[in-house]
């Protein structure tokens, strides 16, 4: 039987461990990382702003974009 538990807290992640060594289960901690591509997109663009390729927009000129 598998069970997954949300949210733990750092602080109480050692207290568990030990918990479950002691009751002979194991623990696994499974990490979904970020997709490679996006991540890559992402990385690529914020260089683009760096380089000054970004484009500035007021306040006014996002809020027509949004009507």
């Amino acid at each position: 039987m598998d069970i997954v538990l949300k949210n733990v807290k750092k602080k109480d992640f050692p207290l568990l461990k030990s918990l479950s060594k002691s009751l002979g289960f194991e623990i696994e901690k499974e990490e979904k990382p970020y997709n490679p591509q996006f991540v890559k997109e992402i990385l690529e663009s914020a260089n683009e702003v760096r380089q000054g390729k970004g484009i500035k927009f007021s306040m006014e000129e996002l809020d027509r974009l949004w009507r």
